[in-house]
């Protein structure tokens, strides 16, 4: 029987398998698999209970060939377990008793998460149009509607606003643009030169960089010893503020809106250097502002694309100021199989007490010491051991202080 050899990464996993060309995207996660959380309902793109997101984009994946697939991201309910949203969305479904049965539950879920996403408040109408796709034959959609309205505007009164589009950029099926595709992105490529600049960052023709949907993301935030103007004009300085980020070299001169930076990384015996561009937005009257970026590493295969939000707010009496902050990133090819989702919140919230101590140094008139504008990479494995050694030694000081 003839197959086919595609290659797609699942909930941050890259799988390769050999599929028949009949084989539906559901039947190749439930039964190749075992991802049993997308459930088949009519098999006719209907009912909407397979529901799962194809590059970032909702899709029916009862009538999606897996061969079709080849080179996307697939993200399934398994793989938003630390999604911000989906938590969110869970929570309020079972405060509303948004759920019986539980069958539709997860198409339900990931077609929720994408109205809050792109929805700009709680419009009940927007709502049902936006779940229309959707079937559910136990609970008559009030407490499904209830639960994504309260989502929906508790996000709205936190800042947190909509994404355009829920980052789609094109019309047509999803996965067949130039979103996020991988294999999209090498078709719509021209023949590379011998003599290609390896560093070049590839944006499907692009000039700019494209919105997405992060895969994971959370929230930190910390305190600088300086009032919310000075640190923000540290901040709308790229070259000084590329100083204090570890394991961050700029490429040629920034300017406001956008910058070319190299991010070296070491995660034991792999080793990359991300070569990336960002596009960066900045706001004085609110003290806030956003860097959107992608990047890719030639030898590992691997590229990221992330975003980082955050705001400036005064702290006491406004002599200090607290930076808060809201990290988002999506991660394929080698290295994602091997950053897992704890390793990568520890090593980020490690990074940012670095970062932090940096800008307070700067702040105070030293320099930026940790790393140097074109220092090392950065050790993933040194940063996890120095982790483990601090949580040792809370360990041992319990243990003495009983």
């Amino acid at each position: 029987m003839n197959t086919i050899e595609i290659g797609i990464t699942v909930n941050g996993r890259t799988v390769s398998a050999a599929v028949e060309p009949r084989t539906h995207l559901a039947d190749f996660l439930r039964d190749t698999l075992d991802l049993t959380g997308t459930h088949l309902g009519c098999e006719h793109g209907v009912c909407g209970a397979c529901t799962l997101l194809l590059d970032d984009v909702p899709v029916r994946s009862c009538i999606t060939y897996a061969g079709a697939c080849d080179g996307s991201r697939v993200t399934t309910i398994e793989g938003l377990d630390d999604d911000e949203i989906a938590n969110e969305l869970r929570t309020a479904f079972a405060r509303e008793h948004a759920l019986q049965c539980g069958y539709c539950t997860p198409g339900m879920l990931i077609a929720s998460r994408d109205l809050v996403l792109r929805l700009d408040g709680p419009d009940e109408r927007g709502i049902r149009v936006g779940l229309s796709g959707n079937l559910c034959r136990c609970t008559g959609y009030v407490g499904i509607v209830r639960a994504v309205r309260s989502v929906i505007e508790e996000r709205r009164k936190r800042g947190i606003l909509l994404v355009a589009g829920a980052g789609r950029r094109l019309l047509g099926p999803a996965g067949s643009g130039c979103g996020n595709s991988t294999r999209a992105r090498e078709l719509a490529r021209p023949a590379k030169a011998e003599t290609e600049d390896p560093t070049q960052v590839q944006t499907c023709g692009v000039a700019d960089v494209p919105e997405f949907v992060p895969s994971k993301s959370f929230d930190d935030q910390f305190a600088i010893a300086a009032p919310p103007d000075r640190v923000f004009d540290l901040f709308a300085d790229i070259g000084q503020i590329a100083t204090c980020l570890p394991g961050v070299s700029l490429v040629g001169a920034p300017t406001p809106e956008r910058a070319e930076a190299v991010i070296r990384v070491r995660l034991g015996p792999i080793s990359a250097n991300f070569h990336g561009v960002a596009r960066i937005e900045q706001n004085r009257e609110t003290r806030s502002g956003r860097i959107i970026g992608i990047g890719k590493d030639q030898r590992t295969r691997s590229s990221t694309q992330g975003q980082i939000s955050y705001r400036l707010v005064p702290i006491e009496g406004g002599a200090a100021t607290r930076v808060e902050l809201s990290l988002g990133y999506s991660l394929q090819g080698l290295l994602a199989q091997v950053a897992r989702d704890g390793l990568v919140r520890e090593l980020t919230r490690r990074l940012i007490g670095d970062f932090a101590g940096n800008l307070n140094r700067h702040l105070s008139g030293a320099a930026c010491n940790e790393p140097p504008p074109q220092g090392g990479p950065l050790d993933g494995v040194a940063l996890l051991f120095s982790i483990f050694q601090s949580r040792i030694r809370r360990i041992v000081r319990m243990i003495w202080s009983t």
